[in-house]
């Protein structure tokens, strides 16, 4: 930890000018104060506030050597364990905050290393049960640490945690009989929801991009000089989800806590490598932590897209945001957004052309565990409605025609109108910088609205399907384990799998790594024909260098082609996912080699007859040869 000296305090202190106890105490204050400036800064804006966070570190840094030159006197002054406690605490949240505004991982490892060192070190637990002030504070860090390990994907930590979570708060609730912790209740049931969702089975494999089974960016194949008029490089990401119910930890939501890993570089294998030293778990020595933290960070690598994670955000807010990240992007740089939200029911509109457009009334609104009050219109929007006014419900309604919402999705309470409803034109102005839009919504379609209608820069989208596929559960719309649509960009194996009905007891890893090595292969065929596509649109060929774009590219055309061949949602367009502008014909599902490529997999769990395929289609002669040996593009 980097530290400035505080020559002027220990001069005081060493010639009793001023007492030890009050230059601590003095330093207290100043840090609480700094802290309270910089704990509510917005994560979203590029190096807007970087100079208040190297200002409260610094005296965080001066307070915290300065205890431990002092130690002893201290103690004796009546400075308390749990007090020492309470400064590691807030380090640990400054680091943690600093890595949501910049993305760099080392910020996150210092974070998980103070937080460990609270742990193993129990600075809250001498007198936890006589003071519930105390017991909460230890509630508190226990939760912090608990995102921390979850976005480093350190499960034996995250479950060690939960179990003391548990048992601290059942305590409590035993201790302080006249104190209400339902709120604390409340954080457990949705921690092991969430890990109920989040599976061993969804991680298998890292979400993040590992070189140990990604391919390393310089291995990306080169684009023909006549389509690749320039390479753009994704800088920023925003994620969100609005829906009720959905299953989420602190202001991580499941789609989004995928989509961030998705969207990030594990250096070195670092975080995939499954050893005891490496989880660090109660009593590791310093060595294992510092190697971790030394590993954290490779200088081969670039850094990792900045991402602002947006849990529940107003319309204005997000469209705040927005707006303050495209003013900032880098002019090399494309901005990834991703939505997920969901649509309910509505009404046959009119159009200005006479032309009556059917609102589909599908009971699809309330997705399990994937829904947060989002209530929106499904709607195929025609050419006529690139103009926001005839996106708008209150000009529909001048018109003569009533419609609750349709073409857009609704992040709010129900009942408030326009002002919880995000509008594809609600893009349009931002189309000035390079845009790379992901919605997952059985509103989707709508956002085909931009098209046509940029300011610009034309949008690359990815879209789902308007219905979810037909799994097995019952009911359902939507997958218990999340939106099957972000599944199949982030763990698309499993995706694959979830929607046979399988899951990680029912299949071997042999099977696994067999399956993973076919999809591996295929990926790269189709990585390799968009690169040397004479037809490939610029607005993918733009975006083709970058591997996390890549990697969500290949994963979409693995995708489509998967729901588009599944036998209960073959030709029924509502199941499956789109891309705006279309992709050339060699890679969609009709081609043949897209089609082998789910039979060869298909094949490996015995569901070949799952899936309907064209005439002809059959399984290679050779498929366990040396093209099998390849490094995974997925």
């Amino acid at each position: 930890m980097s530290h400035s000296t505080n020559s002027n305090c220990n001069s005081n202190s060493n010639s009793n000018v001023i007492p030890v106890t009050e230059v601590y105490w003095s330093l207290v204050e100043k840090a609480d104060k700094k802290f309270s400036k910089i704990r509510d800064l917005p994560h979203y804006q590029r190096n807007r506030y970087d100079v208040y966070f190297y200002k409260v570190f610094k005296v965080y840094t001066q307070l915290w050597k300065f205890q431990q030159e002092n130690r002893q006197k201290l103690v004796e002054a009546g400075l308390k364990r749990w007090e020492i406690g309470e400064i590691a605490s807030r380090i640990a949240q400054l680091y943690f905050g600093q890595y949501m505004r910049t993305s760099d991982a080392s910020y996150l490892s210092e974070s998980y290393i103070f937080y460990e060192a609270i742990l193993t070190r129990e600075y809250f637990k001498e007198g936890l049960f006589q003071d519930v002030n105390l017991a909460n504070k230890q509630l508190r860090f226990l939760a912090r640490f608990l995102v921390v390990c979850l976005v480093l994907n350190r499960r034996e930590m995250v479950h060690q945690l939960v179990n003391q979570l548990k048992l601290l708060v059942d305590e409590c609730k035993r201790t302080f009989q006249e104190t209400d912790f339902k709120e604390w209740r409340l954080v457990v049931q949705e921690i092991v929801r969430f890990l109920k969702a989040d599976t061993a089975f969804m991680n298998i494999r890292p979400l993040r991009y590992s070189l140990f089974v990604d391919p390393h960016p310089d291995s990306i194949p080169h684009l023909l000089p006549s389509i690749a008029r320039r390479n753009l490089r994704l800088r920023d990401a925003i994620l969100s989800s609005y829906h009720t119910n959905e299953v989420k930890f602190s202001e991580l939501t499941l789609d989004t806590f995928r989509m961030l890993q998705c969207l990030e570089w594990e250096p070195s294998g670092s975080l995939y490598q499954p050893s005891c030293t490496r989880m660090g778990q109660n009593g590791a020595p310093g060595s294992c932590r510092m190697n971790y933290s030394q590993n954290i960070t490779d200088p081969t690598l670039p850094p990792n897209p900045r991402k602002a994670v947006l849990y529940r955000p107003s319309v204005t807010h997000f469209i705040a945001v927005l707006a303050t990240v495209c003013e900032e992007l880098p002019l090399d740089g494309i901005l990834l957004v991703y939505l997920s939200a969901s649509g309910s029911g509505g009404l046959a509109i009119s159009s200005p052309r006479g032309a009556e457009t059917y609102v589909d009334a599908k009971g699809n609104c309330a997705r399990k565990f994937q829904s947060d009050a989002i209530y929106t219109d499904e709607n195929s929007i025609s050419p006529f409605s690139l103009n926001c006014d005839s996106l708008n419900p209150s000009s529909l309604r001048s018109q003569g025609d009533y419609t609750n919402s349709p073409g857009c999705l609704q992040f709010g309470a129900r009942g408030n109108g326009g002002l919880n409803y995000i509008y594809p034109c609600d893009f349009v102005p931002f189309t000035r910088r390079p845009l790379f839009l992901v919605i997952d919504s059985d509103n989707s379609e709508a956002f085909k609205a931009i098209v046509g209608a940029e300011k610009g820069e034309p949008v690359a989208m990815l879209l789902s399907p308007s219905s979810s596929s037909p799994i097995a559960a019952a009911d359902s719309s939507h997958h218990p384990n999340g939106s099957l649509f972000t599944i199949f960009l982030t763990a698309p194996l499993q995706a694959f799998g979830l929607l046979l009905g399988l899951s990680g007891s029912d299949i071997e890893m042999d099977t696994f790594n067999e399956a993973e090595k076919l999809l591996s292969l295929s990926l790269s065929d189709w990585g390799l024909t968009l690169a040397t596509s004479d037809t490939l649109n610029p607005v993918w060929a733009q975006t083709l260098s970058d591997p996390f774009l890549r990697r969500l590219l290949l994963r979409f055309l693995f995708c489509q082609a998967v729901l588009m061949l599944y036998a209960p949602t073959f030709k029924k367009k509502e199941f499956h996912p789109m891309c705006m502008p279309p992709l050339p014909s060699s890679v969609l599902p009709t081609a043949i080699n897209s089609q082998i490529a789910v039979m060869q997999i298909a094949n490996i769990f015995g569901a070949v007859n799952s899936f309907i395929f064209s005439e002809g289609v059959k399984l290679p002669e050779n498929r366990h040869g040396d093209d099998m040996d390849v490094i995974s593009s997925y």
